[in-house]
């Protein structure tokens, strides 16, 4: 190697550690919110690749996948993402988790809408992946009211499963109950236990974005408002119930679970 390529070697190395490698390393550097941003499109394409594949792959090898195999992987999948990277982002992948977080003061308004754009993205992404892969309609992974059932039947099915789903969560992370990291169980468990029982009539969605991925690949858009309605309107009545329940938000305990290690805001410094 010549004495030039040496230099310009030396030159090319300095530039990505300094340019690229530290500023990755620093996570207190506020230029690195991305970092939430891709953690939350990660979690929620591995969430609805799981969730929504269990349907397609039924529907590609008929009799191979059972029901309470398919509800049940998304719990086990969602229990696996908060403990590889809910210290990064909060591991919300869900919209109706990111407006509780907001509205119990937990987590910052401002950073909601980012969170929604990324998790319908993630969902999309793991929807057209699943599509050109298994080469089924994406439909088949979505969720609609049940043959027989009204709209209406399901929206309450969805208020219902998510007010359960948003209020484990909101719980567990909680400085009342500081639980930490086995939070991850807790809502695992809770979302394929309500699979399990619930998801003939609804389908078991309890997100909006969940939900939305496969619409939009499938492009079939039936009764998406139930998907909407029901689970924000459910979460919703979670932050009415956990106030009762708990008093006000935004303690360091449900601070740090909403938001993870990256530069947490506290609104109330001190309140566990």
């Amino acid at each position: 190697m010549t004495e030039l390529e040496q230099n310009t070697k030396e030159l090319v190395e300095d530039w990505f550690e300094t340019s690229v490698v530290n500023p990755i390393e620093d996570f207190e550097n506020p230029k690195q919110e991305w970092r939430r941003l891709f953690s939350e499109l990660l979690g929620t394409f591995f969430l609805v690749l799981v969730a929504a594949g269990g349907g397609m792959m039924g529907q590609a090898f008929p009799n191979t996948i059972t029901r309470a195999a398919a509800v049940t992987a998304p719990g086990l999948m969602v229990m696996a993402i908060i403990l590889f990277m809910g210290k990064v982002s909060g591991a919300h992948l869900n919209p109706a988790v990111s407006l509780a977080f907001a509205a119990r003061g937990n987590f910052p308004w401002r950073r909601v809408p980012g969170y929604i754009v990324v998790q319908l993205a993630g969902a999309t992404l793991a929807a057209l992946f699943l599509h050109a892969v298994i080469n089924v309609s994406a439909t088949y992974g979505s969720n609609y009211p049940a043959s027989g059932y009204s709209d209406w039947a399901a929206f309450w099915m969805e208020f219902i499963l998510t007010l359960g789903l948003v209020s484990v969560i909101l719980g567990t992370a909680s400085g009342a109950q500081n639980i930490g990291i086995l939070g991850a169980f807790g809502v695992g468990a809770y979302i394929a236990l309500a699979g399990l029982w619930g998801s003939p009539i609804s389908g078991t969605s309890m997100n909006p974005a969940r939900t939305f991925g496969p619409d939009l690949v499938g492009r079939d858009w039936t009764a998406y408002w139930v998907y909407v309605a029901g689970p924000i309107a459910g979460a919703a009545a979670a932050v009415v119930f956990g106030f009762v329940l708990r008093g006000r938000g935004g303690g360091k305990a449900g601070s740090g679970a909403a938001q993870g290690a990256l530069r947490t805001e506290v609104g109330i410094p001190n309140k566990d």
